[in-house]
């Protein structure tokens, strides 16, 4: 489903839709068994109550089509931790989808490492923009990073489980990493000098400023990452191994391949 159905050039058959738009996605929707829901609104400032709306909208319009199932890629976080607005706004979302009425499978990661993906070109950029960086206390904070291959086999995999309806699962790679250690690993791997040094006073919105000058990363989504960036996001619950089992990507193995799908996207286009 899109926006610009006349201009996607993918596999599959595109679908006009608008999670903003509740009258347009009951056609979309109609006749779907399930549905994934992978939306999010992160360049817009008032992001929370948009994404609100959209997955009301989107709930509302699955349970009249009669959609059996939604699996939902969220994000990870301890509940009991003090939640950036990002993540908040990731928890609302499932409650909101759930209050359909329908099953929904909820998938929890941290970052997701491939071509496109804004958290990746985020850490890539910065590598390649700066060897050297005076850097936020965030990048002591642990994240456990994730291949996109693997968020797909994940995402497939529990549509075929019936037992994962209702549920919610943590998804991670097999590296914990600091995110200083993230940008350390890219930068070996790419053969590139780095240094980091860490100061205390770098403001969340000080370093989105300093994002948008050296990314491609708008002010306003890297302010909302660089607020997320404070709460630790590791995987808490492997019971999705037992469930959907396969050995992870290594965030090593990871970067060498979405640095290939850049590579190749370059000789494509």
């Amino acid at each position: 489903m899109t926006r610009h159905p006349e201009s996607y050039r993918g596999v599959g058959t595109a679908v006009g839709g608008d999670v903003a738009d509740a009258g347009a996605l009951r056609a979309a929707v109609a006749g779907c068994e399930a549905a994934y829901y992978l939306v999010h609104s992160l360049a817009e400032k008032d992001f929370e109550r948009r994404d609100a709306q959209a997955a009301r909208n989107f709930g509302e319009a699955a349970a009249e089509a009669g959609v059996r199932r939604i699996v939902y890629l969220g994000g990870l976080g301890d509940d009991g931790d003090d939640l950036s607005a990002h993540l908040r706004s990731r928890r609302e979302v499932e409650r909101l989808l759930a209050g359909s009425g329908m099953p929904v499978t909820t998938l929890r990661a941290g970052i997701i490492v491939g071509h496109g993906g804004i958290s990746w070109e985020m850490t890539r950029q910065l590598v390649e923009h700066l060897p050297a960086m005076i850097t936020p206390q965030w990048v002591h904070t642990r994240t456990q990073p994730i291949a996109v291959d693997d968020v797909v086999r994940y995402l497939v995999g529990v549509l075929d489980r019936p037992e994962t309806a209702g549920r919610t699962f943590e998804i991670g790679g097999p590296d914990v990493l600091e995110y200083q250690d993230m940008l350390r690993r890219v930068a070996k791997i790419e053969g590139r000098p780095l240094i980091i040094v860490p100061i205390p006073l770098l403001s969340p919105r000080l370093s989105s400023w300093w994002l948008s000058l050296v990314t491609t990363v708008d002010t306003t989504t890297g302010r909302t990452l660089v607020d997320s960036m404070s709460n630790e996001v590791v995987v808490r619950d492997n019971s999705i191994r037992d469930l959907i089992p396969f050995e992870p990507l290594g965030y090593d193995d990871a970067v060498l391949r979405a640095l290939g799908e850049r590579a190749k996207a370059g000789r494509d286009s």
